[in-house]
């Protein structure tokens, strides 16, 4: 992979979550989080929306009729198997963070007070989904720059996966994983 140019990631363009009721979600993401709605497509006989959290960022939702929801916390296991634990979106200081908090309080939603995790402050909430969502802002900031290893605020797990140490000692991975497609994907039509 070291010959392979590295894809210039830009965000997330847009992460597709479910929903059984997409006008109670319009207004959630846009009426109490102030995510401007700026598309609304179909896919097939379902409603797919996109709500922009920035430039060419969003968080989109397909509306499947009569799926089930799953009420979870952010970051405590349950049995049922899942792929998605929460989504945190991100704010620009601490400023944010609390004036989302007192948006969503205002609005009667569900909101806990600010958590500090050294070096990221947030907060969590829920959707009308159950899909457990957290805001933060980066308290010390790890984007944007060299990945140092040594840096104990930023690494601070005591037993790392040999990955970490394959990429603290050479600078690389020894492997990567391979994957299948399921064989159910979409194909363009046309």
């Amino acid at each position: 992979m070291d010959t392979v140019e590295s894809p210039r990631w830009r965000g997330i363009n847009h992460l597709a979550l479910v929903t059984p009721d997409m006008d109670a979600t319009v207004r959630f993401y846009h009426g109490v989080l102030g995510m401007r709605l700026v598309a609304t497509l179909m896919a097939g006989p379902m409603r797919h929306y996109f709500f922009e959290m920035g430039p060419q960022n969003t968080v989109a939702f397909f509306e499947w009729k009569g799926a089930g929801t799953l009420a979870k916390q952010a970051g405590v296991p349950i049995s049922a198997t899942v792929q998605l634990d929460h989504l945190s979106f991100n704010l620009p200081d601490e400023d944010a963070l609390f004036t989302l908090r007192d948006r969503l309080v205002a609005a009667g939603c569900g909101v806990t007070e600010v958590v500090d995790h050294d070096i990221m402050h947030s907060v969590y909430f829920t959707d009308p989904n159950g899909i457990a969502l957290e805001a933060s802002w980066w308290a010390y900031d790890v984007t944007g720059r060299q990945a140092d290893y040594d840096d104990k605020r930023a690494f601070s797990d005591p037993d790392p996966v040999p990955a970490v140490a394959e990429l603290a000692d050479a600078g690389r991975l020894a492997w990567t994983p391979k994957t299948e497609l399921t064989g159910d994907e979409i194909v363009d039509p046309s």
